[in-house]
């Protein structure tokens, strides 16, 4: 009898924690889920209501004058475009320049393994700075190129460790046999390593096509040629345009109404990475995860 009593109050108390856990991730959840709401019904509210109300979730008018404005811009799928080339592109070459460095890297008989995998870690606390930087892609005749978008960012030292501690986790044994039964270190890589490092792989390349996407500093810097503006730079080009601020005007055809067009470029350089996000969340968390704490 005391045994079940015990055990009720045990479930009891369990209850009570697990209500508070839920009621603090539901909490956590609308802080984060409410400002992204705010930002898009934002962006299809009038300009008097933005005026009126601090936070609107479901605006009182609907009007589509921010998207139209930004749409009206004839370089904007151009741009597009590019940010899209530049992302499928560059995380594909981040992608194999890392596995197969982390790879590398992650075999303990490599010789000097010790002294490359220093040299990576040294780039993660210093680097060359932005001026250098510059010099560097200037000398290589890469302004006004897509690859300078993509070539100075190709392989994240942080995500190289992680992935190269995802295959240290990765029994031996399993290279071995493969080894023995006549399999080369390509033959490992591609028919052992890469099949069963899925989630690893899908977690890095939502951070390099997220990076990529992202990418505004390096197009600012080397990109003088407008049609090779990315989405990130050519949205700014707009804000900055519907804010009344000195910029170039001669390609937009409509006047805009500044605050929702804040809001609906916030929204339209967001979605496709929330859009591509649900297809690579089932890996995220153990790709991440495993990769971090492993070696």
């Amino acid at each position: 009898m005391q045994q079940l009593l015990k055990k009720k109050r045990q479930s009891g108390s369990e209850g009570v924690i697990q209500g508070f856990i839920i009621a603090f991730l539901l909490l956590f959840t609308l802080m984060c889920l409410l400002p992204f709401l705010n930002i898009l019904g934002s962006s299809f509210a009038t300009p008097s209501e933005i005026a009126t109300r601090t936070f609107i979730i479901i605006p009182r008018e609907f009007t589509l004058n921010a998207y139209r404005y930004i749409l009206s811009t004839p370089t904007i799928f151009q741009s597009i475009g590019v940010s899209i080339l530049v992302t499928v592109l560059g995380t594909f070459l981040s992608m194999v320049v890392t596995s197969l460095m982390a790879y590398a890297l992650s075999r303990k008989y490599l010789h000097g393994r010790g002294i490359f995998n220093f040299i990576v870690v040294f780039t993660m606390l210093f680097s060359g700075g932005m001026i250098p930087t510059f010099i560097l892609v200037q000398s290589l005749g890469l302004i006004d190129s897509i690859w300078s978008l993509i070539l100075p960012g190709v392989v994240s030292a942080y995500n190289m460790i992680i992935m190269r501690n995802f295959f240290q986790g990765i029994p031996d044994s399993l290279e071995e046999s493969a080894k023995m039964d006549g399999c080369s270190d390509w033959g490992v890589f591609f028919r052992i390593i890469l099949p069963l490092s899925l989630p690893s792989i899908a977690t890095i390349s939502l951070f390099y096509a997220v990076a990529y996407w992202n990418t505004f500093q390096s197009a600012i810097l080397y990109i003088n040629d407008s049609s090779k503006w990315p989405i990130q730079v050519l949205l700014r080009q707009i804000v900055i345009v519907s804010s009344g601020m000195n910029a170039d005007a001669s390609s937009v055809d409509v006047v805009p109404p500044a605050q929702s067009v804040k809001m609906a470029v916030i929204t339209i350089a967001t979605l496709p990475m929330l859009i591509a996000y649900p297809f690579v969340q089932k890996y995220f968390v153990k790709g991440a995860m495993v990769g971090s704490v492993k070696g």
